[in-house]
């Protein structure tokens, strides 16, 4: 399967019991960080279910698993690095967002700052990390290619 139409599909399956959960959720959560959690975490299942389904016992196929196995880390790492070149503001309100889950209102209310900064503040910190990351994808997908 092609690694496009599958991540369309985990990307269709999310979006799918997101609407089927929808009336379940609470109306003033956060449904952006719950769709990039969601999808992120849809992500890392099939990333370590594809591990259990190649066997393992040839070299190429564990030399084949290996690989992503070091491709999904050094996304993760590289990901982690990116988030921590982030300026210390930018990277402060990612990360409420993100890992905290919170509401802009509520970052901006726990920073002494305005919804509008946040707002500036997070679109700056995914420029960045487009930006960073696409550099990082391109140089892994031609050296995977090659």
């Amino acid at each position: 399967m092609n690694d496009l139409d599958e991540a369309r599909s985990l990307v269709h399956d999310v979006f799918i019991i997101f609407w089927e959960k929808f009336d379940q959720l609470e109306a003033n959560s956060n449904h952006k960080s719950y769709l990039y959690t969601a999808v992120r975490n849809r992500c890392l299942n099939a990333i370590r279910d594809r591990k259990k389904i190649v066997p393992i016992d040839t070299a190429e196929n564990a030399h084949f698993t290996e690989n992503r196995s070091l491709e999904a880390s050094e996304l993760e790492a590289e990901i982690d690095y990116a988030i921590n070149t982030l300026p210390k503001k930018c990277k402060m309100v990612f990360e409420m967002s993100r890992k905290e889950e919170l509401k802009y209102s509520e970052i901006a209310s726990k920073m002494d700052i305005s919804v509008k900064t946040v707002e500036a503040q997070m679109s700056k910190a995914l420029k960045l990390l487009r930006m960073h990351l696409a550099e990082f994808l391109s140089l892994l997908f031609f050296l995977w290619k090659a």
